[in-house]
């Protein structure tokens, strides 16, 4: 879970986090891109593809910035909704989600 968040950090479970993370229930994907909302690849999207979840949560740091269409468009035939919000709207549901024991993950960049 989240203990904590800012523009520029979180904490799970109380450790500190200031670079680009995945967060599942059962574990921590720490620098899984090194790309900003801009950059973001295809090869960063497959990555949350192959994550099992069936939501994913796109934190995009301090704003709510959206990825090109094109790399949005491959979850809904996959049966995975992603959500793109802020990185603290983005760390408040993924605990609400995880409490209720979804499948959700939360995919975080840093500004």
């Amino acid at each position: 879970m989240f203990t904590a968040y800012g523009d520029d950090y979180v904490a799970v479970n109380n450790e500190k986090y200031e670079k680009n993370l995945i967060l599942l229930p059962e574990s921590i994907i720490p620098e899984w891109s090194t790309a900003t909302v801009s950059t973001l690849t295809a090869t960063d999207m497959q990555k949350l593809l192959e994550l099992g979840t069936e939501i994913v949560l796109l934190g995009t740091g301090s704003r709510l910035r959206f990825p090109a269409g094109t790399l949005l468009r491959p979850f809904a035939p996959a049966g995975i909704g992603l959500e793109v919000m802020d990185l603290r709207a983005a760390c408040r549901t993924y605990n609400i989600l995880a409490a209720e024991g979804r499948k959700v993950a939360a995919a975080l960049l840093f500004d």
